[in-house]
């Protein structure tokens, strides 16, 4: 028994000592419990909806407020007209376009039933319809305090009109998360495994001090992985047009090119990896844990980010796979050109500047 406490006490004293095995301990519960928590929430809070406000009166400037004070809604602009209501959709990021008609307060005041339209963006079947729902819950609860004191009785409905999947279907959603998941995992995690399976088998030195030059080495290893993405691509975009009937609206060079970015950029991510890990057990636990987590929670792919708390959102900003789904949505679904996309492009080839110069120091740094 006496030994038994010995051993037990050393495990112990083994356990305390060792920072990584604590973090591991007590870190990660904790870590996954707070992400886990706030991402994963059926609710649609903050949704961006811009609202066109043709009447311009004391109703319509009251109802606009209740909206906006509704922790659903965050009211992004309001305009007296909008011949293009769909391109408020299309280029500033909204959700929901509501219109407000000339006439509400005189029809509300005659007793009749006034008709608002909000019209949607159905990208996302699940959370458009959760939308619609919030919105039609908080006209209703601001009619009952605008109209409270009416002499006749006065409703106000809201007609739906749903774009870009008005029969909202799935696919246009996971189609594009689904692309940004399949390229991440196997640009990143096959590339860091294939370098440092060099490393850990001793013929990666073999190679960098062979007559060629070690940069080329590396790149020999990333470009098959780069032309077998871009089958990746080629098949999951036949699938979807051929077998989900899911056309691609804009422009498929531009889509395509778009995705060979961010091949890259995975490429670059993936090389940074093999400089930090030392096995291919390592490399393939940091591919599997900080990119496939961060991609199914912080893309926008399951969970909205808007319903995250702020550090979660402003983390979200550093996941690739977020910039490149909100692409494939926009030239895939939506139809936007290069002027539409142009943010996310940018910062993905600023993510490929950062994680290859970081990649090239670190390697040069081993040589040295």
């Amino acid at each position: 028994m006496r030994q038994l406490r010995s051993f037990v006490r050393k495990e112990f004293l083994h356990v305390l000592r060792d920072r990584k095995t604590l973090l591991i301990l007590f870190g990660m519960p904790v870590v996954q419990i707070l992400i886990f928590g706030f991402a994963l929430s059926n609710e649609v809070k903050n949704t961006r909806i811009a609202i066109i406000d043709q009447a311009n009166d004391a109703f319509s400037q009251q109802l606009t407020q209740r909206i906006d004070a509704s922790r659903y809604f965050d009211v992004t602009s309001v305009l007296d007209r909008a011949p293009w209501a769909d391109g408020l959709l299309r280029h500033a990021d909204n959700r929901v376009v509501l219109i407000i008609p000339a006439n509400i307060e005189s029809e509300l005041h005659h007793g009749r039933t006034a008709q608002l339209q909000a019209i949607v963006d159905a990208s996302d079947p699940n959370r458009s319809s959760t939308v619609t729902a919030y919105l039609s819950q908080a006209v209703a609860t601001a009619q009952l305090d605008l109209l409270a004191g009416a002499q006749q009785p006065a409703r106000i409905d809201v007609t739906t009109r749903f774009v870009y999947n008005p029969q909202l279907h799935g696919a246009p959603n996971f189609v594009p998360g689904v692309m940004s998941l399949v390229l991440m995992l196997v640009c990143v995690m096959m590339t860091s495994i294939a370098i440092v399976r060099e490393k850990e088998l001793g013929t990666m030195e073999v190679l960098l001090v062979s007559p060629m030059n070690p940069f080329m080495v590396i790149i020999s290893k990333v470009i098959p992985y780069f032309l077998l993405s871009l089958v990746n691509i080629a098949s999951i975009l036949l699938l979807s047009v051929v077998v989900l009937d899911l056309p691609i609206v804009g422009s498929v060079p531009l889509l395509y090119g778009l995705s060979m970015l961010f091949i890259i950029t995975c490429l670059a991510l993936g090389m940074l990896v093999s400089t930090i890990a030392a096995t291919q057990a390592a490399a393939m636990l940091v591919s599997l844990m900080g990119m496939l987590l961060p991609t199914l929670l912080f893309s926008g792919f399951m969970f909205p980010i808007e319903n995250m708390p702020l550090p979660m959102q402003l983390f979200s900003n550093l996941v690739p796979a977020r910039w490149y789904y909100e692409i494939v949505k926009g030239v895939m679904i939506k139809g936007l050109g290069f002027d539409g996309v142009i943010k996310e492009t940018l910062i993905l080839l600023l993510m490929t500047t950062v994680f290859t110069a970081i990649s090239v120091r670190r390697f040069k740094e081993r040589l040295g």
